[in-house]
């Protein structure tokens, strides 16, 4: 198991909101058959220190990142 992704590491600071963009349908296609489903999660503004939230509660996208991690352990493919 991958140790999970901080929600103030330094990588989050490099991801763009298309790739988040991308890896919330990656997250709604994998969740699905689990009832994983944020029908209204989507890319929010960035935080003053630049990194993106995903807006389903305001989450880091490192909630994300580690939700895909697990979902991608459990059902890889």
């Amino acid at each position: 198991m991958n140790a999970p992704v901080g929600p103030h590491d330094r990588i989050l600071r490099t991801y763009t909101e298309p790739e988040v963009t991308a890896l919330l349908r990656e997250l709604h296609e994998r969740g699905r058959p689990f009832g994983l489903q944020w029908g209204s999660a989507a890319v929010s503004a960035p935080t003053i220190d630049g990194r993106l939230l995903v807006d389903f509660g305001d989450a880091p996208v490192s909630t994300l990142l580690n939700l895909l991690t697990l979902l991608r352990e459990v059902a890889p493919g």
